[in-house]
């Protein structure tokens, strides 16, 4: 099996981060077109990313302002049971994040793609908790 991992900081507090990756309104500032959620342990949650991308993941762990993990049940066949998990630790304002996409079935061509457009979409993250920035959905690869 293949990983992702990318640990970076972004200037600003845990609580806000983790709003950020754990709510519809959050999820869809930086990466998904469509985000339907109601934040905690075993949610489900509901993305769109765009004609024949509805995916279907359940949070796994929920540990407000710490950790946020979630386990693709409906997704493309590579993405099929892998975690997407964020854990978060804060000191002086600013919040290092380690995210990891675990699980990867292999390290084909789908996952090299994915570990590029995650380090794009985890820019957009940091920008967007760090002063506001909201990209358009149809061009946030091309920031």
């Amino acid at each position: 099996m293949a990983d992702i991992f990318h640990n970076f900081p972004i200037k600003g507090s845990a609580q806000k981060v983790f709003d950020a990756i754990s709510t519809a309104q959050g999820l869809n500032s930086w990466w998904s077109e469509t985000c339907d959620a109601e934040p905690g342990e075993n949610a489900v949650y509901n993305f769109g990313f765009g004609p024949g991308y509805e995916w279907t993941a359940i949070a796994s762990q929920y540990e407000f302002g710490r950790e946020f993990e979630l386990i693709f049940t409906n997704a493309d066949a590579d993405w099929n049971n892998t975690r997407v998990r964020f854990r978060l630790n804060e000191s002086d304002g600013v919040t290092e994040v380690r995210f990891h996409h675990l699980d990867w079935p292999e390290a084909n061509d789908h996952y090299q793609i994915s570990c590029f457009c995650w380090a794009m979409y985890l820019r957009l993250l940091k920008r967007f908790v760090e002063v506001g920035e909201v990209v358009p959905y149809e061009i946030r690869l091309e920031v």
